[in-house]
């Protein structure tokens, strides 16, 4: 082809261009082919800088095949997150063909939530690596529970760094702890039921028998004929030691089954929960409440008793303190309960058994309760500097 002036033009002809087209057309479909059957060993990355090549150096290695073989999936990424390889088991977990996930990003399989935190996980992963919980969105449209762990690579060929990533299918796991929550939360009410039960057993039967020989024990020190005689004095210590033994009774079995709680509600079965504690210690006690006015949920109410309970209960065996404060206040969709003591202070991580730490049975317990109702609890504390309980549980 000849150009106006006489000159033979460079512009390809049109026969020429298609044949271009259909070549590169070929080498793409030889390149998705290769990706997806695990053959290609590089992959060019287009960037602000312009292209970059990133080689996958463990292709054709002898672990390939136990990495193929693995129950989760597993990825090599570029440092902003795009995908240089992934196993089949990955592409399984998102339901993508595998030949549509090397390539792409990561982000776009991650729920909206999620996103934002890939980005400091993936600087994490270039110092000691990290653990993230995300869900995953699958090609289908459903989503996925999953553990991100990341870790940094070896420098490939090009002295590019990548990003190691394992992903776990969290589902059973979740499932797991579900059935598990489900079952304590039915322990949970066995026991309360069952607390209930020796409660009114106490108070309808051991009491009243007490109660009866404490009457009896009085009126037998009255009617002896010598006033100030040996025999007065045992009847009368008799008469003190059983009314002393009926109201250890009464406050045992108050707190198995508190009537005040299921009758006039929370703040008033924490006040007299407080001030039993106050006068049988002598530790200064001090209780507020902050824009709590209305019930709050039977399971809520009951979980704040029992942890309150608890915890002035370790105070007492364990704390060797003076002054012990609890606040319960709303905070939106959360109430919280803040207990704090002045005593000795403890490691909430010893487990060491027999010693107070999250070993401590009376710790996982509240621990339990608050996970029950959908809450959590905090711990904070120093040798000689005190202890928090921090409980927050939702209300709506």
């Amino acid at each position: 082809m000849k150009s106006a002036n006489g000159q033979r033009s460079s512009r390809p002809t049109p026969s020429r261009e298609l044949a271009e087209l259909r070549a590169r057309l070929a080498e793409a479909e030889d390149t998705l082919r290769a990706i997806g059957s695990g053959e290609v060993d590089a992959v060019v990355v287009a960037g602000k800088k312009g292209e970059r090549v990133f080689t996958l150096e463990g292709a054709e290695h002898r672990y390939r095949m136990l990495v193929e073989s693995m129950n989760e999936g597993a990825l090599t990424l570029t440092p902003d997150a795009v995908i240089l390889y992934a196993n089949k088991c990955f592409a399984g977990m998102v339901k993508c063909p595998l030949e549509r996930v090397a390539g792409g990003s990561f982000r776009r399989f991650l729920s909206v939530e999620d996103q934002p935190a890939l980005r400091p996980l993936l600087k994490r992963a270039n110092k000691s690596g990290a653990t993230i919980l995300v869900r995953l969105n699958a090609g289908d449209g459903s989503h996925m529970p999953a553990q991100v762990s990341v870790r940094p690579m070896p420098r490939d060929g090009f002295n590019r760094t990548t990003v190691g990533m394992v992903v776990t299918n969290m589902t059973e796991a979740r499932k797991a702890e579900e059935m598990l929550r489900a079952l304590t939360h039915r322990a949970v009410h066995a026991q309360e039921t069952e607390r209930g039960r020796v409660a009114l057993e106490l108070h309808d039967n051991i009491t009243q028998l007490l109660c009866a020989a404490q009457f009896r024990s009085h009126a037998l020190a009255h009617n002896l004929s010598a006033p100030g005689g040996l025999l007065k004095g045992e009847a009368t210590q008799l008469r003190d030691m059983l009314g002393k033994a009926a109201k250890e009774v009464e406050r045992i079995a108050s707190n198995l089954k508190s009537s005040v709680l299921d009758q006039l509600g929370l703040a008033a079965a924490l006040r007299s929960t407080g001030r039993e504690f106050a006068d049988r210690t002598g530790l200064s006690v001090k209780l507020t409440f902050v824009q709590l006015t209305a019930r709050l949920p039977v399971e809520i109410e009951l979980a704040l008793y029992r942890i309150l309970q608890e915890a002035l209960k370790n105070v007492e065996k364990h704390a060797r303190a003076s002054h012990v404060t609890i606040c319960v206040r709303r905070l939106g969709a959360f109430v919280q309960m803040a207990i704090n003591d002045d005593g000795v202070g403890f490691n909430p991580d010893h487990t060491s058994a027999g010693r107070r730490g999250m070993g401590d049975l009376g710790l996982i317990g509240m621990r339990e309760r608050a996970t029950n109702v959908g809450g959590s609890l905090r711990i904070n504390s120093s040798r000689n500097g005190g202890s928090e309980i921090d409980v927050r549980l939702p209300v709506v």
